[in-house]
């Protein structure tokens, strides 16, 4: 039998309470608003994380916010493509996609990598439903070159989102479900294409004028300095996030651009978080202490 003093019990109560209200001026900030939130690096690989994950989303949406979660999976992708016996090239830090490897691709993000969260999130009740940019053309994409040495270079089934249609996954978070949305988007010349998911989260959160975007990735935030120093950026706007880009490592630069995209399309704060740090999601929406990196509108 385990027993505690009455003492012990009261103060393990309070404490608790003390962190309920803590929350609670940001609980009435972002009470109905939408948040996107791009799910990847080790969060989707860790079973520890991706049930923290899980857990975060819910409560966000308990809590009276509008949670809608874009993916991509970029390992699991790799993995597919060489059991299919298909190689994985890269060309200026951007997949090749020929149309037999966007087939492993679409099935993979849709129908492997999508189910899993779907299903950790629908442990907690049933809120999540899975979609693509295919699904009631959501998203539309054109084709995207990658840059080689100053070149752009055809890498088959890749795509930057050029419109958004928000009807269904609004309509879905009015019914209080969750999104979960694959980074495959409809091409408007047919077929489909392969989308970077900080690309599409960008996309999605300025169609669907959401207060914040949020890129879970797998370093603490923009180093201001690196590899010089492990110092985090914690805050900057727009046109500071403008002038650094040329500077930035290859694997920054598609989510600090997507930040910028967010933000200058509307969106109220994009932050870049480490998605190794479990619930770092609910420490940047529900505390004083911001993590990560906070972009803002240029003033």
């Amino acid at each position: 039998m385990k027993t505690t003093s009455g003492t012990a019990r009261f103060t393990e109560a309070q404490g608790k309470a003390h962190v309920l209200t803590q929350a609670l001026p940001w609980l009435s900030r972002f009470h109905g608003a939408t948040v996107v939130v791009k799910f990847g690096g080790n969060a989707m690989i860790d079973e520890a994380l991706k049930r923290a994950f899980a857990q975060d989303v819910v409560f966000l949406r308990y809590a009276g916010l509008r949670p809608v979660v874009v993916h991509g999976g970029g390992p699991q992708i790799t993995r597919a493509l060489e059991t299919s016996g298909i190689k994985s090239e890269f060309a200026g830090g951007l997949r090749v996609t020929t149309d037999e490897a966007m087939q492993v691709v679409r099935m993979v993000l849709t129908g492997q990598v999508q189910r899993e969260i779907v299903g950790l999130i629908n442990e907690h009740g049933p809120f999540a439903i899975g979609l693509s940019g295919e699904d009631a053309n959501s998203m539309t994409a054109r084709q995207r070159h990658a840059l080689v040495d100053g070149e752009p270079v055809d890498i088959g089934r890749v795509g930057d989102v050029v419109t958004v249609d928000p009807q269904l996954i609004g309509a879905l978070l009015d019914d209080g479900r969750i999104p979960v949305v694959s980074s495959v988007a409809r091409a408007e010349d047919g077929g489909v294409y392969n989308v970077n998911a900080d690309t599409a989260a960008a996309a999605l959160a300025v169609g669907l004028k959401a207060e914040k975007l949020v890129v879970l990735t797998d370093v603490e935030g923009l180093y201001a300095d690196w590899p010089a120093s492990d110092e985090v950026v914690s805050q900057l706007d727009a046109d500071e996030l403008e002038k650094l880009l040329p500077s930035l490592t290859s694997g920054m630069v598609p989510k600090m651009e997507a930040c910028l995209r967010a933000v200058r399309g509307g969106v109220g704060a994009a932050h870049v978080l480490d998605g190794r740090v479990q619930h770092s999601l609910l420490l940047e929406v529900f505390t004083d202490e911001g993590i990560g990196t906070m972009v803002v509108p240029a003033v």
